[in-house]
């Protein structure tokens, strides 16, 4: 915004702070109402222009979840997202490929309905993503793998190109790939010219501690699942809320005007 709202700007002249919005394309531009010109009736009507409310940015947080303990992290990173001003976090499972009666028998529990399944031509709606999943032998899991063999077209066209997006995970044991899960992942992100967004060491302190077992590292927050019991403990339900609101601030800055 311009400095100089004491001038009286010229009638021959559009003020610079409005000619500056005007160029930026400034959604919050100020309306201009021009000075009414010699000999006209000074209750004339003038026209104004009014901008309309500003969508929010999108963050699509894309997960897969057998156990949920996934499920648990995108809930509490939803809420995260949601914090920031000006940001939405939309909470999206991809399909489940296996079987219903694979799925008995590892006694998984049945998906939330409230949660809707997300097709590949919807990312392109996103402003950023999170993805999230378990961990197969140190990589994603099958069914989120699948999900981005789906998004050819998008690659394609490079719908995706300068999104941010970031990772989160769960694993068996605490050597089970909290981070080359995470890792192993990024190349599906070079390939749609996506930007990787971890989240280093911004939680602070909580990322030293070493008093008790949490899952979470620099690509991300994690959980530790054990046998599928074990409940994601409050240290990394709040490193995932963090990672919401870390995400939808690096999503504002890239989106400044």
């Amino acid at each position: 915004m311009g400095k100089g709202g004491g001038c009286v700007p010229s009638k021959k002249k559009v003020p610079s702070a409005v000619a500056a919005a005007d160029a930026s394309g400034s959604r919050n531009a100020p309306i201009l109402v021009e000075d009414e010109p010699h000999g006209a009736e000074p209750n004339a009507t003038v026209e104004t222009t009014t901008s309309g409310p500003i969508a929010k940015l999108k963050i699509f947080i894309v997960f897969y979840s057998m156990y949920g303990h996934v499920e648990g992290l995108a809930r509490r990173m939803k809420n995260g997202v949601d914090g920031v001003d000006g940001v939405e976090g939309v909470l999206y499972r991809v399909s489940e490929t296996l079987p219903s009666e694979v799925l008995e028998q590892m006694k998984a529990p049945p998906k939330d309905d409230g949660i809707p399944e997300i097709t590949a031509a919807e990312l392109a709606a996103a402003d950023g993503f999170l993805f999230g999943f378990p961990t197969r032998y140190g990589c994603m899991a099958a069914q989120m793998k699948a999900f981005f063999d789906s998004t050819g077209q998008l690659w394609k066209e490079q719908k995706l190109a300068g999104k941010p997006a970031g990772f989160f995970v769960s694993t068996g044991t605490q050597g089970g790939g909290q981070e080359t899960t995470a890792w192993t992942a990024i190349t599906q992100l070079a390939h749609h010219g996506m930007l990787f967004v971890p989240i280093g060491y911004t939680f602070g302190a909580g990322m030293f501690k070493m008093d008790s077992i949490r899952g979470g590292s620099p690509y991300g927050a994690g959980v530790f699942a054990g046998d599928g019991t074990r409940a994601p403990s409050e240290t990394e339900l709040a490193i995932a809320e963090h990672q919401g609101k870390y995400m939808a601030a690096v999503l504002k800055r890239l989106n400044v005007a």
